[in-house]
């Protein structure tokens, strides 16, 4: 699997840059420094000014790849969602049964990305990281419906979609698959952000995770329903 990482071409939807920075070695540089350098010092403090003097470059030369930074943070959510759908799909794709397909699911959507998959400029550990603390920064802003309707969350959809029809076909009497798809989805992504900086807030430590956390809540919630 990892070779077909390493060779693994991202669908992005392309309102979201000016030129692809897949297209060039200065577009995979500017979006492997800025995963790196929002990770460091958050999306809100960094800017294009910054990420050229790391690159040195010209401001002008990013803008020529991105309309600005919003639509950069966008691209990286949609480039790891991909990245996840793919990961999701391929360890999945052979299992016949539902239950353990579920399970398989609900890990992958859920694990703490360990392992860098050395996809050339990403380094996917730290785009997990990341998403964690500022994907929502991507959808909570007044133009979240038209981006929406531009398509900009396909990927992200698609995914608790899937989720959803896996659920589904555990249990097609549940009446909330999408409901608690999405909620797992979201869910994960908070518990993680919860363990580092909130810990009384959350049961996940080091030695409960995450996706034990939404495989027990999901396979618990569906079988209560069956035996209701």
């Amino acid at each position: 699997m990892d070779l077909l990482m390493k060779s693994l071409k991202i669908g992005v939807n392309e309102k979201l840059y000016i030129k692809d920075p897949e297209s060039s070695t200065l577009g995979k540089n500017i979006v492997e420094q800025s995963i790196l350098m929002i990770d460091e010092m958050g999306f809100d403090n960094f800017t294009f000014k910054k990420l050229g003097v790391k690159i040195n470059s010209n401001e002008s030369s990013i803008y020529r790849y991105f309309e600005n930074k919003h639509k950069l943070l966008l691209y990286l959510a949609t480039w790891y969602w991909g990245w996840v759908e793919y990961r999701m799909v391929f360890a999945t794709n052979g299992i016949s049964d539902p239950v353990k397909k579920l399970e398989k699911a609900v890990e992958i959507l859920t694990q703490n990305v360990e392992e860098d998959s050395s996809i050339s400029h990403v380094n996917e550990v730290v785009l997990n990281r990341l998403v964690i603390n500022e994907y929502s920064k991507s959808y909570l802003v007044k133009e979240v419906n038209q981006e929406n309707k531009d398509g900009y969350f396909v990927v992200y959809k698609r995914l608790v979609n899937r989720l959803s029809e896996m659920i589904a076909a555990v249990d097609g009497k549940y009446p909330y698959p999408i409901s608690l798809a999405s909620n797992v989805m979201e869910g994960a992504l908070h518990q993680y952000f919860l363990k580092e900086n909130f810990p009384t807030l959350t049961n996940c430590n080091d030695s409960i995770t995450p996706t034990e956390f939404f495989t027990n809540l999901i396979f618990r919630t569906l079988n209560q329903n069956i035996h209701g």
